[in-house]
């Protein structure tokens, strides 16, 4: 089945693109300017749009993401707002929005309530980071039936078999963990992943996505003359997005994600 998400990547491969995917936390400094947010990043150059679900106990994010879910939890933000959030503002949008959620909230709400819950808010794909490969079978094919893509992360340590398998497994796109440890801002990119993005593509022809540490437009330019089909921005936005008023913080997001997505346009 062809999804959203599939069909984005397709057409920029066609016009031979880098996808941008940055990632915002909903509820952070409230869910009005989330909503915002969204709007704002779609017309300043993001292809897709991750959202991060604040959660308690968030094992895969670094501090900047972590703080940003503390101070969205403490406002009282719940799953149940931010869908509502999603149902008003995903009509405007182009961008198809990922949901980025741990495996409990899914598990406690019942997979096939939540899968059906937010398809009908527009969401279009879905990273469940604490969810390992294993265990992905019971989400995988409930969300297929839906029409949600389940991507599926490959950690730098991961076997060359078992990044075979999740290459197979994975919906949408590859998520490519940069490196070994929680998101957040590096000064560099890691040159094994120059390595990786050629294992990974010498046994698939998904897209492959790559996040945790890109936190500048030399970082994403780095990753797409790698080979990577998408770079993927959270820490560095979502810090920006945290900093001064809302508006000013809308601002900031807007100036940056037009500069990374001019910075990985190809000249071909």
């Amino acid at each position: 089945m062809t999804t959203t998400i599939s069909r984005c990547f397709e057409t920029l491969r066609r016009n031979h693109e880098c996808a941008l995917i940055p990632f915002i936390t909903a509820g952070d400094p409230d869910l009005e300017t989330t909503g915002k947010a969204l709007q704002v990043l779609d017309r300043s150059g993001a292809d897709i749009i991750e959202l991060g679900v604040p959660y308690s106990d968030p094992l895969a994010d670094g501090p900047v993401i972590q703080a940003a879910a503390t101070r969205a939890l403490e406002r009282g933000t719940t799953l149940d707002q931010v869908l509502a959030m999603l149902h008003a503002t995903t009509p405007g949008l182009q961008a198809p929005i990922v949901l980025f959620t741990y495996y409990n909230p899914i598990l406690h709400r019942g997979i096939e309530k939540f899968l059906e819950q937010i398809k009908a808010a527009g969401v279009a794909g879905l990273v469940v980071p604490d969810l390992p490969l294993e265990e992905a079978a019971g989400l995988l094919e409930p969300a297929s039936e839906v029409g949600i893509d389940l991507t599926l992360l490959v950690a730098p340590t991961s076997s060359a078999q078992r990044i075979k398998a999740i290459a197979r497994a994975s919906q949408g796109f590859i998520y490519l963990v940069s490196v070994t440890g929680v998101t957040g801002m590096r000064n560099q990119m890691e040159s094994r992943v120059s390595d990786l993005l050629t294992q990974i593509r010498s046994v698939t022809d998904k897209p492959i996505g790559v996040g945790f540490g890109i936190w500048e437009t030399e970082q994403a330019r780095q990753v797409r003359e790698w080979g990577a089909d998408a770079a993927i921005v959270g820490s560095a936005i979502v810090k920006r997005l945290a900093e001064g008023t809302p508006e000013a913080g809308l601002d900031a997001i807007a100036e940056f994600c037009h500069n990374l997505k001019s910075g990985i346009k190809t000249t071909s």
